[in-house]
């Protein structure tokens, strides 16, 4: 049985991209409309709730349009990996202060930002992370996901907007190497994640990392994930023989390494 879901009018940033192209069938049980916005041409799916906004996380007035009368934002938009910081300030710094503006004037009730597990990749393997702990990133890309984390903590605390920042995992169909086995987010277990973000009581302010049932996952199930009513099903380790044990110094991975991305 489908959820009723808290928010029946839900804008979807970056709705192109990997995450985004895989949350839209998901998603859509249940809404009323589900607006889809990125700054590359996306086509809604003919019958259903779906429409497009075409918008530029830069364009203050484009992200003003694509929020009006919608009731949640899930906000995915953004360079998705490590880059110079020149490259990653528009989109994931300026464009992330324009969604959540944008998103307080227009009376909007709830943010879901995509965060990312590289917002603490300088943890060891050992640490069991709950969402609590100082953010340690491992990138200029994991800076920009706590600027985004932080942002939303301030609008939660001055203007009372409803935010759950997800510390996303390794999404992929299924899980590529050693480290994966800890870390993998499923695409059934991601839409579950974004679906659960959009039913629960009021929220303040929640931290909650997106992984799978994993039995070797770093980021066990916290008050936060039961709070929205997490339950993911799926678990990596029925791929642990072919990829063997991680040797993984930190659980950021090869975001740790001094030359990753180029920039240095």
């Amino acid at each position: 049985m489908t959820a009723t879901l808290e928010f029946r009018r839900v804008l979807l940033t970056g709705a192109g991209g990997n995450i985004g192209s895989v949350l839209r069938e998901g998603l859509r049980p249940g809404l009323e409309e589900l607006r889809l916005t990125d700054r590359v041409p996306v086509d809604p799916t003919e019958g259903t709730s779906e429409t497009f906004v075409h918008a530029d996380l830069l364009d203050a007035a484009a992200i003003d349009r694509a929020v009006a009368g919608v009731d949640a934002v899930i906000h995915l938009g953004g360079r998705p990996d490590e880059a110079s910081f020149d490259d990653l300030v528009g989109p994931n710094l300026q464009g992330t202060f324009n969604l959540f503006d944008a998103a307080r004037r227009a009376g909007v009730r709830r943010v879901v930002y995509a965060s990312s597990n590289h917002a603490t990749g300088f943890y060891r393997p050992g640490d069991r992370l709950i969402g609590e702990e100082p953010t340690r990133p491992d990138s200029l890309y994991g800076v920009t996901k706590v600027f985004g984390e932080a942002i939303g903590r301030l609008y939660a605390d001055k203007f009372g907007l409803q935010v759950i920042a997800l510390r996303i995992g390794s999404f992929k169909p299924r899980p590529k190497e050693p480290r994966e086995l800890h870390t993998w987010l499923s695409p059934g277990d991601a839409v579950r994640l974004f679906r659960s973000c959009l039913t629960p009581d009021p929220v303040g302010y929640l931290v909650v990392y997106g992984v799978s049932a994993n039995t070797r996952r770093w980021w066990p199930s916290t008050e936060a994930a039961r709070t929205i009513g997490y339950e993911p099903r799926d678990d990596a380790e029925q791929y642990a023989e072919e990829l063997g044990e991680s040797s993984e110094r930190w659980q950021g991975g090869g975001f740790t390494a001094r030359d990753y991305g180029g920039w240095t």
